[in-house]
């Protein structure tokens, strides 16, 4: 049913941007046959009605109007696409600025909006645009949209519907539920938030998505955002919403190295540990950090503070106390080619492969099969549906579509010749990932990225006022200031010297690094470089950095665009330990996140997975950091250590 149902809608394209007088419905009826195999002429009617809803929700501008307005008793419609409503418009964009514009596409390569930043991408490439091009920038910021509830707050912000959900503040200990008109989404300091109006309080609220507690509904209705509404403004507000705080914590000497670097002074503390005074924005982010550092630290205010660790510590224990349910691992399916999974994925391919191809004539067919994401088989199938779809009654009409030799040729495809216009989620993917790189130092102050951005926005037509409505800033104040430092770096191949931080074995070290490449993995970043002290290349995150020295001209491994940017942060060896971890739905991304070999699904919801580590020393500090949402399920012996560890840490916390 689907293939008829793209192969109609296909049909009923080509036929209504073929006419500048456009149909009525008995005559498309006529044209496209397959509205035949419609039970009634009723459901026929219904069968129609739907095509055209389906089409305009994809951004395709199907027009009606009465075949003459002279007269109001006249009820005859007449329906078509104005080629020009239908086009994308013709945009050109310059070696540097096609750079950039395949930067921001890959920055959601693997998120939420991947594969419209992907088609997106597909469609400008018939306005010069390489996607290739990208790899001349030695640099890979990713934006991480895997947050609670992402999606249900993006087709909500992005559809303009209500919706509602149930939230926990920051320091509260019951949730309630809101009502909220979304009006825009947007990411800053490693969270997804969401800027609405509140129908109970009856003014604008900021929420964080991962607070939202149970289900996020969308509701019906509509409403009309603010014309002033700008969720960078928004973002920048949370500056006065969180203002640093007092805090204070124990440590034992020798402990708490990344917290030490915070410290604004140190008195004396109790037991004989090391009193550490900070000044945070974050408690939760100080309340996990804390954990991690088990029994070598304990909070000591504000209360808020010190029931948070105690929280986190008390629950990991728990969860790592309970008996676990039986399980058996597997390899989870390879992705392999996507197949079409509905008309909509199917019929925005064949409409994109139109003018890909016409732009790229002789196109290899496993090459074009791989842009698109299907198998070579798949794209066969499409290329045969091409060749049989147009205008029943004008034969002269059909595409003409030749693969014989694994080339791809097409002809006589004029009214499908131009990429279609951007759809919201389409043009949300550049603009945002656009307007992210114009946060960034270095990236930020190119003139390519300003002149992309403008003539995308002025491209995508109403789809470009997304702009104002999603935001996401990787800009984080504290590495700022060092990513600015190693991008010049790479560009002048100089050698640097790093004072790092190693936290699992919470100590400073001295690196000696020629720089290549800097790239982020969810919302934090990362140097990949040539470490001189273990004569191998090595990733350093850019937050554990604190302090970098420039010490001449790099030596060895001097920037390049060779090699693809490292899909894993781990790369395994034959002496590496095999950990197995239960998780909780909200601590999936660590499968993700740590390369997870194998997985089960248990009976409570939770997952097993399996992970691949050179050592274990680590585990214990990360299942407290997550606070309950994991729990070690073998070895055996790491298990028992991690519960020891645990109560140890939460000794100190004695019930409130």
């Amino acid at each position: 049913m689907s293939a008829k149902r793209t192969e109609r809608l296909l049909n009923l394209v080509i036929a209504l941007l073929s006419t500048r007088r456009g149909f009525t419905k008995h005559e498309l009826f006529e044209e496209i046959e397959l509205y035949a195999e419609a039970s009634s002429p009723e459901a026929r009617e219904k069968l129609f009605d739907r095509d055209k809803a389906f089409l305009r929700e994809q951004g395709i501008p199907v027009e009606s109007y009465s075949e003459d307005p002279m007269f109001e008793d006249n009820t005859i419609q007449r329906y078509r696409i104005r080629q020009d409503a239908y086009r994308l418009p013709g945009v050109r964009f310059t070696p540097e600025e096609s750079a950039v514009l395949g930067l921001a596409a890959r920055m959601w390569d693997q998120a939420s909006l991947g594969s419209a930043a992907a088609r997106a991408l597909r469609k400008l490439q018939a306005r010069g645009v390489l996607p290739e091009d990208a790899g001349r920038i030695p640099l890979q910021p990713t934006i991480r949209t895997n947050d609670p509830h992402f999606d249900e707050i993006w087709q909500a912000t992005t559809t303009r519907t209500p919706v509602t959900f149930g939230y926990r503040p920051a320091g509260a200990g019951e949730h309630s539920l809101r009502r909220v008109q979304p009006w825009g989404m947007g990411s800053r300091f490693g969270h997804w938030y969401l800027a609405g109006y509140d129908l109970d309080r009856n003014a604008e609220r900021i929420f964080r998505l991962s607070r939202m507690d149970g289900p996020v509904r969308l509701r019906p209705g509509t409403y009309t955002v603010p014309a002033d509404f700008d969720m960078d403004a928004s973002l920048a507000s949370l500056d006065g919403v969180f203002p640093p705080r007092p805090a204070a914590v124990d440590v034992r000497p020798g402990s708490g190295a990344a917290l030490r670097l915070e410290a604004l002074t140190v008195t004396e503390g109790s037991g004989g540990r090391d009193r550490l005074h900070l000044r945070v924005r974050d408690l939760d982010a100080l309340a996990a950090d804390t954990a991690a550092l088990g029994a070598a630290a304990v909070a000591v205010e504000p209360a808020e503070y010190v029931d948070r660790v105690r929280t986190a510590l008390t629950a990991s224990l728990e969860v790592q106390d309970r008996p676990l349910p039986a399980f058996e691992l597997q390899v989870p399916a390879a992705p392999g080619h996507r197949q079409a999974s509905g008309a909509q994925d199917h019929l925005t391919r064949l409409l994109d492969l139109v003018p890909y191809v016409l732009a790229n004539q002789g196109a290899d067919m496993a090459e074009t099969a791989a842009v698109f994401g299907v198998s070579k088989e798949q794209l066969a199938k499409d290329l045969n549906l091409l060749f049989v779809s147009g205008p029943r009654h004008y034969p002269n009409g059909l595409m003409d579509v030749s693969f014989d030799d694994d080339r791809i040729y097409i002809e006589n495809a004029d009214d499908l010749s131009e990429p279609v216009r951007f759809g919201m989620d389409e043009a949300a993917a550049l603009i945002v990932g656009l307007d992210t790189l114009s946060a960034l130092p270095g990236i930020g102050s190119s003139a390519a990225v300003a002149s992309a951005l403008e003539k995308l926005a002025a491209a995508a037509g109403e789809s470009g006022g997304v702009g104002t409505a999603v935001a996401a800033r990787l800009d984080d104040s504290a590495a700022a200031p060092v990513l600015a430092q190693l991008q010049q770096a790479i560009a002048g191949a100089r050698q640097l010297e790093l004072r790092y931080l190693v936290p699992s074995r919470d100590e400073l070290t001295d690196r000696t690094v020629d720089p290549r490449r800097l790239f982020s993995v969810d919302n934090t970043w990362y140097l990949e470089a040539w470490c001189h002290r273990a004569e191998a290349m090595r990733h350093f995150r850019l937050d554990r950095i604190h302090g970098v020295r420039d010490s001449g001209p790099a030596l060895t491994h001097a920037p390049g665009t060779d090699a693809a940017f490292p899909s894993s942060l781990f790369t395994p060896g034959p002496l590496d330990s095999l950990v197995v971890l239960v998780l909780e739905p909200s601590a999936l991304w660590v499968a993700e996140a740590y390369d997870a070999e194998r997985r089960a699904d248990l009976p409570d919801g939770r997952t097993a997975v399996e992970l691949r580590t050179a050592h274990t020393d680590w585990i214990p500090a990360f299942i407290a950091r997550l606070g309950g949402a994991a729990a070690v399920a073998s070895p055996p012996e790491l298990r028992s250590a991690t519960q020891a560890w645990l109560r140890e840490a939460a000794a100190n916390y004695p019930p409130a």
